[in-house]
């Protein structure tokens, strides 16, 4: 990244102002802001997420925030109430709460001096969460939006459940979370209320996977703050980004797909990262397009931000399989509009335990039937759901997982094929028990038979026709079920086949069902359905490149000890227990402008034990810890899910420490029923 200091406008900075909220809770934010706004007021960009603005996310918003402000723009920085510096509790995610003070937090900022009564709001993750769902409220002062790395349904596309089943991620996040919502403020910032409101949070907290096991259907839990459930709220413009690295590789094309405001949608082949920090790379000059939309949109500037495609997307070159990469090789390719006129469904009827090709005569086709009954080590090598790219956690060599799956696959192409959307698999199935599910993986296999995946889909088939009210199967009885898969953009090249495989768990991405399956599959009326792209679109050519990647240079911060990561499949053939261990450690580092030392230390381990779908295990444990010469403390939580056929089980921990001193600590320990999952 190219670090930029000399900026259109000199900026001035405040970094702790309290913001009063109806309730008279305050929430603590970070302005910056043109020097000259004192006089001549400008629009405003607000950023809303829970990671704390004073030190956790301190080095990154001092790229983007300050070079934001530098072409003409306050950039206010609020952490979520019960975080960082802000007054309350944070009990759950996406709280009406939560939403109304983003609402209040946007009335405050319009009504200032320095600002000029025009809005827009920005984020990736959280943020783009929070952007989008007060968007759909439509504040008046709200112009515009800028989101990455997001969903606009809460139940089927987020990190809790997929397809109807759950996902590990649900465990994992709740333990990330259950750290963050019990940290304390900055005793420099709130001073000596920093106690009390310490023990507030440890008071409040309770770990969320409770409430989210509480919800295994679509329900109004879940379809609060979705904007899939009203598409017509957002009636704001809106610049869309994700990665295909990323769990949120969906929501950009769906959302272009189904508002109706002046929109823009680009998906790189990052993973969860903003695109200027893109990685994989390579990342692009994203703050020069940010600035240019708020320009257009909150400025009325007439620069041609619209021109061109509707979506631009990264098209992936064929790579060995690995669980990361410095660069992804691609080109940039266009769609008007989309769903693109440029992409045309081909379907590969299965044919013979293959994987035929596009026009072969289904009609002629045997009822050929097929089982499978997966091994619980079927994904472990799935990587992530939503790669962070540290450690490395993207999918290894499929070829081990497929050893436990049903393989279909094509000949060897004879010319290269391109696919850019959302893949589909519709199969004609039969299990032997009333909860089953299916999971199927498309790869590109090399002519030396290295194995990468592309995308995957999961469905939980007691939902195969519900979210809302799933139904349990009839064993031995045939259904016509359909798995979406994850979009994405990839070249398939000449000699290489294309590969569908099928299985019956996929742990520990998605948690396994409550017993084995033998799962039947029949040929006739099952096929695999790609998005194929010709590879010679006229309109790729015309496309501007993206300019380098640059922002502000971050505030000096003196690393203390080395990070750590891991991510180590172990496999025990003595009593055939076998272990997912993940290790993400920050090291200890001190940010040298405000004196502060933190660290943070992630573990997560899943765990089984031969075939025995009773032993899944999960376990997230989490340390943080802040200093300053006399302040030291830290927040432990751990949280451990297991399960039985009808029951999962939740055991938690919290303990906090000052100076050593362990000065609260409580248990968790509760059974919720399985419900289909």
């Amino acid at each position: 990244m190219r670090h930029v200091d000399q900026l259109p406008c000199a900026i001035q900075e405040e970094k702790h102002v309290t913001l009063p909220m109806a309730d008279g809770i305050k929430l603590s934010a970070r302005i910056w802001r043109p020097t000259a706004s004192d006089a001549e007021p400008v629009p405003a960009v607000l950023e809303y997420i829970p990671y704390r603005k004073n030190d956790l996310t301190a080095t990154r918003d001092a790229i983007h925030h300050p070079y934001i402000a530098g072409h003409g723009y306050a950039c206010v920085r609020v952490d979520v109430r019960g975080t960082g510096e802000s007054e309350g509790v944070l009990l759950d995610e996406y709280l009406e709460q939560e939403q109304a003070d983003a609402e209040s937090v946007l009335a405050w900022i319009a009504e200032q001096p320095w600002c000029d009564g025009n809005t827009g709001m920005m984020g990736i993750s959280w943020g783009a969460f929070a952007a989008l769902q007060t968007a759909a409220r439509r504040p008046p002062s709200l112009r515009a939006i800028c989101i990455a790395s997001f969903t606009d349904d809460r139940y089927a596309d987020d990190m809790h459940y997929l397809g109807g089943a759950m996902l590990s991620d649900n465990l994992a996040e709740a333990g990330t979370m259950f750290a963050y919502a019990t940290c304390p403020p900055d005793p420099a910032v709130v001073g000596e209320r920093w106690r009390e409101m310490w023990r507030e949070r440890m008071e409040a907290a309770r770990p969320w996977v409770l409430e989210w096991l509480r919800h295994q259907q679509r329900d109004d839990y879940w379809r609060h703050a979705s904007l899939s459930e009203d598409y017509s709220a957002l009636r704001c413009p809106v610049l869309a980004s994700s990665g295909w690295a990323d769990g949120y590789s969906n929501a950009v094309a769906r959302l272009l797909s189904h508002v109706d405001v002046p929109r823009k949608g680009l998906i790189g082949p990052w993973s969860h990262k903003l695109p200027h920090l893109g990685e994989p790379g390579p990342a692009i000059g994203y703050l020069q397009e940010v600035v240019r939309w708020w320009d257009h949109w909150l400025k009325g500037v007439d620069n041609g931000v619209m021109d061109g495609p509707m979506l631009r997307a990264w098209m992936q070159e064929s790579v060995p399989p690995s669980t990361s990469y410095e660069e992804r090789p691609g080109r940039w390719v266009g769609a008007p509009s989309w769903p693109s006129p440029d992409v045309d469904e081909a379907v590969f009827p299965l044919i013979g335990g293959t994987l035929g090709t596009p026009g072969d005569p289904v009609e002629q086709r045997e009822d050929r039937v097929h089982t499978v009954q997966s091994p619980l080590s079927v994904g472990q090598f799935a990587g992530k759901w939503a790669s962070y790219n540290a450690p490395p956690d993207l999918p290894y060599d499929q070829r081990e997982e497929d050893g436990g799956s049903l393989v279909f696959q094509t000949e060897p192409l004879a010319e290269r094929v391109e696919i850019l959307g959302a893949p589909v698999v519709e199969v004609e199935v039969a299990a032997d028990a009333p909860v089953a599910q299916l999971n199927a993986r498309v790869s590109d296999v090399a002519p030396d038979g290295r194995s990468t995946r592309v995308t995957y889909g999961v469905l939980n088939l007691t939902h195969r026709d519900s979210e809302e009210f799933p139904e349990v199967l009839e064993p031995g009885r045939r259904y016509r079920v359909r798995v979406p898969l994850h979009s994405v953009a990839q070249a398939f090249p000449p000699g290489h086949r294309i590969r569908l495989s099928l299985s019956t768990s996929y742990w520990p991405l998605v948690w396994p069902a409550p017993e084995p399956v033998l799962l039947s599959v029949y040929e006739k009326g099952s096929a695999l359905t790609l998005p194929v792209r010709p590879s010679d679109v006229p309109e790729d050519k015309l496309l501007a490149p993206f300019g380098e990647p640059e922002g502000c240079a971050p505030p000096p911060v003196t690393r203390l000890s080395e990070p750590e990561q891991a991510w180590t499949v172990a496999r025990d053939l003595v009593d055939y227990r076998s272990v997912l261990d993940i290790v993400k450690d920050r090291g200890r580092q001190r940010h040298e402008d405000t004196g502060i030392e933190t660290g943070l230390r992630a573990h997560e381990t899943y765990s089984w034990t031969g075939e025995d779908f009773g032993s899944v295990r999960g376990e997230s444990a989490w340390e943080m810890r802040f200093s300053r010469t006399d302040w030291d403390v830290r927040v432990e939580t751990r949280t451990v899910l297991s399960s039985d056929k009808d029951t999962f089980q939740v055991d938690a921990t919290l303990d906090g420490y000052e100076d050593g001193r362990r000065v609260f600590s409580r248990t968790w320990n509760e059974r919720i029923p399985r419900e289909n999952v």
